[in-house]
């Protein structure tokens, strides 16, 4: 699949994930904030139906008090008539103009009552209906307003008396709490809260134990005015505080975060798979190269053997000794130059998928570093450059593989030379120096063209190679780093890169040093 198609399909699912995603936010925020605002909702019905149901608790007492005295009054006896009290009727004693002395009593609303022009005769003759019935509406309006500032009169009594009453009688917290469950209960908030009676400055006259005050918690804090009839001066508040109101809300809305969840999934998924992809493609890129730089690597050794075979075919050649051993000693370079060439492809090969199987064996690293800088010296002197070996460590001795060390250190050299500057005479130093808690520090350092900053990042890859493309003028398969690393590994230590382009690299080992 080629780069542009897969950066496409990227663009469309990303696009549409983060669509999906912002609609899924979207619609989670709408559906908390209307549970957030039902509870709410349901909470302030609660608190007014508390409120009334305590104004209602007062009033009854008190008009139970003042209904007693009420009915000791004449005005109440003529309302509800002597002998057979009854309410909702009027009871009158008056003389007609012909001297008959009779008692009416009328029942009905006081609406009704007042109304009697256009009713029947009240003696039931039609003669003189209207001398009768003008007295009795104006007496009956008379007593209807003797009755109504009557009733005023005990409600301003009754205001002017609950008011100073204490609110620790008007509405113990017993009560309260009753009612507050009990309402709460009915519209479906079965959750814990805590309550707390105030004063207008807000300082309580009483409390739960697990009341808060602190500004975090005015979220879940509801408010309501207790017997707002009592007068500004005097109004007490009622507080209540739910600490799981978040639980509840959203305990409410099961598949919140399960669809929340498979969402993120979903989109870790996306993520991973495109980053697979693309190192898949990459992956495939290198070993197109690794391809290509090894046919380029096997290609000359073979065209130097067959091209020696050939020439001993020729009769004049097999005659002349000195050419025989000529093309003996280039058939011979070429075999060791291609076998090390196919020993380089097997070094990760031998080592993919299972433990190395190792010779650890005690040695001193000091040792084998100088006899690999002798033997290298004359290929760093042939590119006109200078190899030094600063061996400082006082112990040295390691536990390792004496043939893989030797590889692993080697390979560092090697890589000094190959990416060398051309404008510059490579500066190559090799160094080793105690290091606290028994260990050795040896790092390869030298001049050359450096790796960059995101290139450090790969370099121990297997296949990768630093800026060289299908280019072949710096020979290898981009095994030889992938090697160090895993060698490094094997024998217990660590290895890092410092570098910095045109400026050179330095690759610092630290390994343990024997326990014998």
């Amino acid at each position: 699949m080629k780069k542009q198609t897969i950066w496409i399909l990227t663009v469309i699912m990303a696009m549409s994930l983060i669509g999906l995603l912002f609609m899924m936010v979207f619609y989670m925020h709408d559906i908390v904030r209307m549970r957030y605002d039902q509870f709410a909702q349901t909470v302030r019905q609660s608190l007014v139906a508390v409120s009334l149901q305590l104004s209602h608790d007062e009033t009854q007492r008190f008009l139970q008090e003042d209904v007693d005295n009420l009915e000791s009054s004449s005005i109440y006896r003529q309302y509800l008539g002597d002998a057979t009290p009854q309410l909702g009727g009027v009871r009158y004693s008056f003389t007609t103009s012909s001297g008959l002395e009779a008692d009416l009593t009328i029942k009905g609303a006081p609406s009704a009552i007042s109304n009697l022009e256009g009713a029947p005769a009240v003696f039931g003759r039609s003669s003189g209906t209207a001398t009768y019935r003008q007295p009795v509406r104006v007496k009956f309006n008379e007593q209807y307003m003797q009755q109504k500032n009557l009733i005023d009169n005990v409600i301003l009594d009754i205001i002017s008396k609950s008011s100073s009453r204490p609110i620790t009688e008007r509405a113990d917290s017993a009560t309260v709490y009753r009612y507050l469950r009990q309402e709460l209960d009915t519209l479906g908030l079965k959750v814990p809260f805590e309550f707390a009676v105030v004063n207008r400055a807000g300082v309580p006259v009483y409390s739960t134990e697990g009341f808060r005050t602190t500004a975090a918690d005015e979220d879940n804090m509801f408010v309501q005015p207790l017997f707002p009839q009592d007068g500004a001066g005097k109004i007490f508040y009622l507080k209540v505080y739910f600490p799981t109101k978040k639980d509840f809300v959203y305990s409410s809305m099961p598949f919140l975060w399960p669809a929340f969840i498979l969402t993120i999934i979903l989109l870790v998924v996306f993520v991973f798979t495109i980053v697979t992809a693309f190192r898949q493609k990459k992956l495939t890129e290198m070993k197109n190269d690794f391809i290509n730089n090894m046919t380029h690597e096997f290609k000359t050794p073979i065209s130097s053997i067959s091209l020696a075979a050939q020439m001993l075919n020729d009769q004049s050649v097999r005659k002349s000794p000195m050419m025989l051993q000529q093309i003996s000693n280039v058939i011979n370079d070429e075999t060791k130059r291609l076998r090390f060439q196919v020993e380089k492809v097997l070094q990760m090969s031998m080592f993919e998928g299972r433990k190395s199987t190792l010779k650890i064996e005690d040695v001193d690293a000091n040792v084998i570093i100088y006899n690999i800088v002798n033997t290298f010296k004359l290929k760093v002197e042939k590119y006109g450059g200078h190899l030094t070996a600063n061996l400082d460590a006082m112990d040295a001795i390691v536990e390792v593989d004496e043939m893989h060390f030797t590889n692993v250190i080697f390979n560092l050299l090697d890589n000094a030379v190959k990416y060398r500057r051309e404008d510059t005479p490579l500066e190559l130093t090799v160094t080793s120096r105690d290091l606290p808690d028994e260990r050795l520090e040896i790092t390869v350092a030298d001049n050359g063209i450096g790796i960059s900053r995101e290139d450090q990042k790969r370099i121990f890859e297997k296949f990768f190679r630093v800026s060289t493309g299908n280019r072949h003028d710096v020979k290898g398969f981009g095994l030889g780093l992938a090697y160090v690393k895993k060698m490094v590994g094997e024998l217990g230590g660590t290895i890092t890169v410092e570098s910095q382009l045109n400026h050179g690299t330095k690759f610092i080992i630290i390994i343990p040093l024997s326990k014998n």
